[in-house]
């Protein structure tokens, strides 16, 4: 059967393989069968895709058929899943969605019983019992699945980040839910603090999940924050593992600015270990550069957050993340949490009394454009003569004075060419120049 999950679980169309109902009553199976662990208990969370529930159920028939029960958590971000697994007494917890994809596509990824995310080792020993011929699951009438509202105990851990507004109590924050998972928990919490929520994209339809909305699309947010006179405005994607924001004036804060301003005051308060924060490869020079200003090394990880979690566990580092917006906060959960987030940049906010533009300022960032071109195949880059041709000219261009950066997406058929410089013009015509090389070649 082959390799089956990406850097973030397994994504597909729903309906179509690796996401028909078969394979995900296998799946479901295959991943009770490889803990070999008798009587497992699994908690199951989803975004609000109208394929959820019918995954949910055939995902529930695999692993029931394995001996294990299995309690739906309804419709709650990824790490109120990751939160619950580690927390309460689950083996493992599932969660279903295709984070910022549209709604046709779903996904289905795992967390251990510590909250932690599946790595490498996990997802191959997960393919390889999908793979074994000699077991089936057999055709049963749907399995009992439990359902519980656990999105108070989720909230009442995450508050633990910001226990109260302080001087920004009343303060109006615009939250956009990108009609997906935190649609059940953002507004909920920022009320309670205090704050005066002024809610986009929080009326799901099954549908509209990340529809010129959330964390992939903030021009309305933007717009949104300066016409309502906001202190500041956070963007979820569909699953709410990951958070983008805009300052008080309608500017973009990425994940690489947020990593800049927590780490600044973990260090400030004696809280970064080993002076280090942890990023991906994606991230912008400049933060690398900003952080070596103040004493902060940044170490590199591949592509998804899951290869982050894995290299701070390794050394005990306790920030990470993406410029995506995926932030691992060590001290509240190994994973991605977009709310969790938004409660820190708030929390330094009301600390320093400073403006999060202000806060940010420090980021100087390369230019950088980021293009994707859809392939029919993977092959590797340098085994295409025009691809590693083009390539070899644009690092022969850039002089040292930049960073090229090719890979294929983990979770949809693209090549993602990353290039940085220090003149935008040369970023994007080197970047097209690979661009039509692929196309030519791999298109």
């Amino acid at each position: 059967m082959g390799k089956l999950f990406g850097t973030d679980g397994v994504r597909g169309v729903a309906g179509t393989f690796p996401l028909d109902p078969p394979t995900v009553a296998r799946l479901g199976a295959a991943i009770v069968r490889a803990e070999r662990k008798a009587g497992l208990s699994l908690i199951v969370g989803r975004d609000t895709r109208e394929s959820g529930e019918w995954i949910e159920r055939e995902l529930a028939r695999g692993a029931a058929s394995e001996g294990a029960t299995v309690t739906s958590a309804g419709v709650l971000p990824t790490p109120g899943v990751a939160y619950l697994a580690g927390a309460l007494d689950f083996d493992l917890g599932v969660v279903i969605s295709a984070s910022h994809n549209s709604f046709q596509d779903n996904g289905i990824k795992v967390f251990s019983g510590h909250g932690r995310k599946f790595g490498e080792t996990e997802e191959r020993a997960v393919e390889a019992m999908m793979a074994e011929g000699q077991w089936s699951v057999p055709a049963s009438a749907a399995a009992a699945i439990a359902t519980r509202d656990f999105v108070g105990a989720y909230l009442d851990h995450t508050k633990r980040v910001l226990p109260s507004a302080g001087s920004l109590a009343g303060a109006r924050v615009a939250v956009d839910m990108a009609n997906g998972a935190t649609t059940a928990t953002a507004r909920r919490m920022f009320e309670s603090l205090g704050f005066h929520v002024v809610a986009l994209g929080d009326a799901p339809d099954g549908r509209n999940i990340n529809l010129a909305c959330g964390s992939t699309h903030p021009a309305r947010l933007a717009a949104t924050v300066v016409a309502e006179r906001c202190r500041l405005g956070v963007a979820f994607d569909g699953d709410g593992d990951r958070a983008i924001f805009v300052d008080h004036r309608g500017h973009l804060v990425d994940g690489d600015a947020v990593l800049l301003m927590l780490a600044v005051s973990y260090q400030r308060h004696g809280r970064l270990a080993g002076d280090t924060v942890v990023a991906t490869v994606m991230s912008n020079l400049g933060l690398e550069l900003a952080l070596r200003d103040r004493g902060i090394k940044l170490l590199r990880t591949a592509v998804g957050d899951k290869y982050v979690m894995e290299e701070m566990l390794r050394h005990g580092y306790v920030l990470g993340g993406e410029q995506s917006g995926h932030v691992i906060l060590a001290e509240h959960l190994f994973t991605g949490d977009g709310l969790a987030t938004a409660l820190a940049v708030l929390r330094v906010m009301a600390e320093t009394g400073r403006e999060l533009a202000d806060l940010v300022k420090g980021l100087v960032t390369y230019p950088q454009t980021l293009v994707n071109v859809r392939v029919k195949e993977k092959r590797p880059v340098d085994a295409v003569p025009e691809i590693a041709a083009a390539m070899a000219r644009v690092e022969a261009a850039q002089d040292g004075r930049g960073r090229l950066l090719v890979r294929y997406s983990g979770t949809e058929p693209l090549l993602r060419i990353m290039i940085e410089g220090e003149d935008q013009a040369s970023v994007q015509a080197w970047a097209e120049e690979i661009a039509e090389a692929v196309r030519s070649t791999l298109a």
